[in-house]
């Protein structure tokens, strides 16, 4: 059968099993090419909303299971320190948990990052044919902005960190065409680096403020570029990003709202999430625990070492952890996913970018230009709406010991929403998990895999098989 080029976030090719030769001419009914999708804006208006849906045309995007409905708010944590296997759970993500993956064993971020690249090209390769003004701007900065985030994405976690690639290390193939047919090389990390900074440059200049929260807008697309600059350790560049975003955003969010973030009753402090409904059949909080009759059975649990940092005082205590027991055994689960008040157990929107993150952002910048009362400024913004009773000292901190909360700050905060691995890996540090076992109170089965050194090839997981056997130009990271 001929091989149609499908506009991915509008249209759907079902039903079309087999064709004769007088078919071989027409396109599938229900069908239509990239030139025949795009339009009207109300054709490019779809496709936005498209690129952040879970499942066209058979394949899953940004909202997919191995993307931000899942693997992405699970594995870094579940790879990192913050989170320890319950040996009552179903042993899920045990290669990850102890870094004996491969390629054959991998993380499918490849084809669901690559889709969402492929919906935002059709945008991209087609924008032209609506009228310059507002609207094109705004479909074609959110483009730019999508493609940026799963090309950045895929190189944390498939390249060597930017600040410790050399310039022939290789990232991920950079995809700006639509066609199928195209099988791209792998570029270097530090190619992938300088393009997705011009995307996100380029999308900050054009897009709007007013698409709301389930959609990339102006002060989100700031925000992943402070990320950016950040892991490029661009101090002024990373803190000038992150002031923009938050001159374009609300507070980092209050302590009556906080808990309420997790269970989607609230959007305080939240730039950019991705909507998750009962019918998607995506469950994220799956990822870290089931809840039955027999009670909460966590697949993995809150390290103990992590769980004695968070104080009583600490609203994030009780939003992020809860203790129960499963199997006769008490433990400390991590619910920030547990779902909504109403709907099923564990559906709940993935938050991608908040803005207590680029406050970190800012404050890890600032402490690293010496800025050390700006970045106490911020640091204490966000321990005031995190600690009941807070009371700032701004001569309390500076230096090194700055830096050492700005970092405690950071690993709290973000705790099991993905970051936690990568920030390892920027920052050059070894992987060094606590003694302590799975049980709420640190007793019970330990790690059975306690280090990964600074610089292991494990920091840099697999291209999966199936891609190299499908595109003879994509070559293997070293160690597999």
């Amino acid at each position: 059968m001929k091989k149609y080029i499908l506009t991915l976030g509008i249209f759907t090719l079902i039903g079309v099993t087999s064709c004769s030769d007088k078919e071989l001419e027409l396109s599938p009914y229900n069908s239509v090419t990239d030139s025949q999708a795009f339009e009207t804006e109300t054709d490019f208006g779809n496709a936005a909303r498209g690129m952040y849906a879970r499942n066209v045309g058979g394949l899953s995007g940004l909202s997919g299971g191995s993307y931000y409905a899942g693997s992405s708010i699970s594995l870094p944590d579940v790879m990192s320190d913050n989170a320890i296997m319950s040996r009552t759970g179903r042993l899920s993500n045990r290669f990850f948990h102890e870094w004996r993956y491969n390629g054959d064993i991998a993380w499918d971020l490849w084809t669901q990052a690559y889709s969402s690249i492929r919906r935002a090209n059709g945008i991209l390769v087609n924008i032209n044919k609506l009228p310059d003004g507002t609207a094109k701007n705004n479909f074609k900065g959110e483009a730019l902005a999508v493609r940026a985030l799963a090309h950045f994405d895929m190189v944390k976690l498939y390249g060597k960190a930017f600040t410790q690639a050399s310039d022939a290390d290789l990232g991920v193939p950079f995809v700006t065409s639509t066609d199928p047919t195209a099988r791209p090389a792998r570029e270097t990390v530090k190619s992938n680096y300088a393009k997705i900074e011009a995307d996100l440059v380029e999308a900050a200049s054009l897009i709007g403020s007013g698409n709301g929260i389930y959609r990339f807008n102006k002060a989100a697309v700031y925000g992943l570029l402070s990320r950016l600059y950040l892991y490029e350790a661009q101090w002024q560049k990373a803190a000038d990003a992150a002031t923009q975003s938050l001159a374009l955003s609300s507070s980092p969010g209050s302590l009556a709202n906080f808990s309420s973030i997790w269970k989607d009753a609230s959007n305080d402090g939240v730039l950019l999430k991705l909507q998750i409904v009962d019918k998607d059949g995506v469950s994220p909080g799956v990822e870290y625990s089931q809840s039955s009759a027999s009670g909460v059975r966590s697949e993995y649990v809150v390290d103990f070492e992590l769980f004695r940092l968070y104080k009583d005082n600490d609203v994030r205590k009780t939003a992020y952890i809860g203790s129960s027991t499963f199997g006769g055994f008490r433990y400390n689960n991590i619910i920030k996913y547990f779902g909504r008040a109403t709907g099923n157990a564990n559906v709940v929107d993935p938050k991608v970018i908040r803005v207590a993150e680029v406050l970190l952002n800012r404050a890890e910048a600032l402490a690293q230009l010496n800025k050390d009362a700006d970045a106490l400024r911020d640091l204490n913004t966000l321990r005031a709406s995190r600690y009941i009773g807070f009371v700032a000292d701004d001569n309390q901190e500076g230096g090194t010991a700055l830096k050492t909360e700005i970092d405690l700050q950071r690993r709290l905060e973000l705790a099991f929403e993905g970051h936690r691995f990568f920030d390892i890996k920027r920052k050059g540090l070894s992987i060094a998990r606590s003694n302590w076992g799975d049980r709420f109170d640190g007793t019970g089965t330990t790690y059975g895999f306690k280090t990964l050194t600074a610089g292991d090839a494990k920091f840099q997981l697999p291209i999966p098989t199936n891609e190299i056997r499908t595109n003879a130009n994509v070559t293997q990271n070293p160690g597999y």
